[in-house]
């Protein structure tokens, strides 16, 4: 990790009206842009607290990374074990398997998480949205419904939760977002087909998305890492 760079741990309530607890990565300088990247289930903040360094970002660009912990909560697929998760998984389809009411508190967790990064002087269309799997799935599904304009979002082999509702909720504001999509061709637990799925709708609608695939299972890569840098770079610096 670069040495210019600080981490602190976040201790706060996890509800949905106040925040949960987080890892953040602080810039030499104050922060101009923020991500705040979701984890997948069973993990938690740490899991990509590692990433940061290895993006290759632009050190022009001063950006905080906010690595949330999910809440932990019985996962009916796991049978009923209690585990960080952003909502409960009840079967194996993911087309059926949403738990709504859990996707709207996680959505609200973030969107607390984001108005503090306003709070702290970064602009609402510098925070980039990120996450993996199921956390993946808790970002695209917040910044589609966000009203004000975000800089990006990074979805990584994941899937769309409650899309027979999106075209009704999505708002005008993030209608064009940029989206880096990703997904693993040997992905056991997301099969790649939902990815495939996720990144049509999201044109559709109008995104901009930059659309990989790596061979590997359910993971991220380097090479990856190196994509999502030079997507991010280019975002900043557009």
């Amino acid at each position: 990790m670069d040495s210019g760079a600080s981490v602190r741990q976040t201790l706060r309530p996890m509800s949905a009206a106040e925040l949960l607890t987080c890892i953040e990565i602080e810039p030499k300088k104050k922060a101009q842009w923020s991500v705040i990247w979701l984890h997948g289930l069973g993990a938690d903040g740490s899991d990509f607290a590692s990433v940061p360094p290895l993006l290759g970002l632009d050190p022009r660009h001063d950006v905080r990374f906010v690595l949330p912990n999910a809440p932990s909560i019985p996962v009916t697929i796991n049978g009923g074990m209690r585990m960080p998760a952003w909502y409960d998984i009840r079967d194996g389809d993911l087309r059926t398997r949403h738990d709504e009411a859990g996707i709207v508190r996680s959505a609200e967790q973030v969107r607390a998480l984001m108005a503090r990064e306003v709070q702290r002087g970064v602009a609402a269309n510098h925070i980039f949205l990120a996450g993996f799997s199921q956390g993946g799935a808790i970002a695209v599904y917040t910044a589609l419904r966000n009203s004000q304009p975000l800089a990006g979002v990074l979805a990584l082999s994941t899937y769309l939760v409650c899309a027979d509702k999106l075209e009704a909720e999505l708002q005008s504001a993030n209608r064009g977002i940029p989206v880096f999509a990703a997904h693993g061709t040997q992905d056991p637990m997301v099969n790649m087909k939902r990815g495939v799925e996720m990144k049509d709708t999201l044109e559709k609608l109008g995104c901009r998305v930059e659309w990989h695939t790596y061979p590997m299972e359910h993971s991220v890569c380097m090479e990856e890492l190196a994509h999502i840098g030079a997507w991010m770079n280019r975002v900043m610096g557009g």
